[in-house]
């Protein structure tokens, strides 16, 4: 690209234009003078290094499980040779994404992060990219990434200890762990606790909160009661089969 980003705040500026523009790799090459700053980012900063990455993967995300529907129709079998290969493709599209979203975590930011804040905020972000990687993979390698993945949402969660239970950081945590916990471990009953011990120990707080974190943590906490009536429901299907 021939535009030249001489200072952070070029980046930061470029950053948003392409991502107005919804034109997410663009943003992230405008925001590496972001990603490189040697000092703590600030929560708008950090927010913003998390946009691109999230909707390059999410796009690979939605052309992979649309994928997974076709070749799983009967009805287009005999285009299966081909559909496989163009899901191989979007795998290992996706595998980079996110494993370029981990080093840059691993590589900068994580260093610089001095805050509790900051720091759950980084290892949720490593752990769901190693979530979104197990999502496409099986056996031993569904395992490897598993299980760095958990490790990534333990490290988080002791960070996030420090922190209120109404914040929204950390009941961002405990909504993704507890997904990671219900689609990839398997472990419905796992992820019910959770997510119940996080809505229950955030809402007795919320009263205390500004207006912009009471709006951020209402939202999740919506989603994490969501997820509970699903799943709760779900479990409760199985045990009267």
């Amino acid at each position: 690209m021939d535009i030249q980003i001489n200072t952070v705040e070029e980046a930061v500026f470029m950053g948003k234009v392409a991502e107005q523009a919804e034109r997410y790799e663009d943003m992230l090459t405008f925001l590496q003078p972001l990603m490189k700053k040697s000092e703590e980012l600030t929560g708008e900063e950090r927010n913003l290094i998390s946009v691109p990455f999230k909707n390059l993967s999410g796009n690979k995300r939605t052309a992979w499980r649309a994928l997974t529907a076709i070749e799983e129709n009967p009805k287009y079998e005999k285009y299966h040779e081909k559909t496989k290969v163009y899901k191989v493709k979007i795998e290992g599209e996706l595998k980079k994404i996110c494993q370029d979203a981990i080093n840059t975590i691993d590589n900068t930011l994580l260093k610089n992060a001095s805050s509790a804040e900051a720091k759950v905020f980084y290892l949720k972000m490593k752990a769901d990219y190693y979530r979104y990687t197990g999502e496409v993979c099986t056996g031993k390698e569904l395992e490897d990434v598993a299980q760095k993945a958990e490790e990534s949402y333990e490290l988080a969660k002791k960070a996030a200890d420090t922190l209120p239970p109404t914040d929204p950081v950390r009941i961002g945590l405990a909504l993704n762990y507890s997904v990671f916990l219900y689609e990839i471990r398997k472990k419905p009953k796992d992820a019910c606790k959770m997510a119940k011990t996080a809505f229950d120990e955030a809402i007795s707080g919320l009263q205390d909160l500004d207006e912009d974190k009471y709006k951020d943590a209402t939202a999740i906490m919506q989603l994490l009661k969501d997820n509970l009536t699903l799943w709760t429901s779900e479990l409760e299907e199985e045990e009267d089969k």
